[in-house]
């Protein structure tokens, strides 16, 4: 087959794979998890039942799919604000706040069921952690390297200190609370 034609194939799919994937997750956030059915899914995307299976053997793995997009785009989002200039503590405290931020709102926007779910399948979840983490080892080693951050105690483990710390921000009722809770963990990472 001819490249381009092989492009229009390909763009076609990732369009419907997409649109299967955003329906999905409208529906599980309108009617619950346990309301949304294959069926459902073909209808409200508007394809038919075998080209819905042709992508995805169960609502499962279609919400499995959508939340590992969801994860590849807040990862995406804090290397992004990583990678905007400034001082590595300003940076560093702002990839902190925008990823409690993320755990406040991913939490408050998804019924207990879904987030269990996506939890217990969640494989992907571990390696984007890793890089999470990674992401802020390094800001905190440069941070070190600065002279903003306490060097008493390996980026690594600083680095695990801000995710356990900010891993709370999910229980939070606002984002001021989520903002006091970032402050908190900043003059935790301050040299003596």
């Amino acid at each position: 087959m001819p490249k381009l034609w092989n492009q229009t194939i390909e763009a076609h799919r990732r369009e419907v794979r997409d649109a299967i994937l955003d329906t999905t997750a409208a529906l599980v956030a309108e009617h619950g998890l346990l309301a949304v059915t294959m069926s459902r899914i073909a209808a409200e995307t508007g394809i038919g039942r075998a080209t819905l299976y042709k992508y995805f053997p169960d609502v499962e793995s279609i919400l499995a799919a959508w939340h590992e997009r969801q994860v590849g785009a807040h990862l995406a989002q804090l290397v992004e604000i990583r990678d905007r200039g400034g001082e590595p503590a300003q940076r560093l405290a702002a990839v902190l706040e925008a990823y409690a931020l993320l755990s406040h709102v991913s939490r408050e926007h998804h019924d207990r069921d879904l987030v269990a779910l996506l939890h217990r399948q969640g494989r992907h979840l571990e390696p984007a952690l890793r890089k999470v983490h990674d992401l802020i080892r390094d800001l905190l080693a440069e941070a070190v390297t600065a002279g903003d951050v306490r060097g008493d105690i390996p980026p690594a483990e600083l680095a695990d200190y801000c995710l356990h710390a900010l891993g709370a921000a999910g229980g939070l009722r606002s984002r001021a609370a989520v903002q006091r809770l970032v402050t908190v963990t900043m003059a935790g990472l301050r040299p003596d």
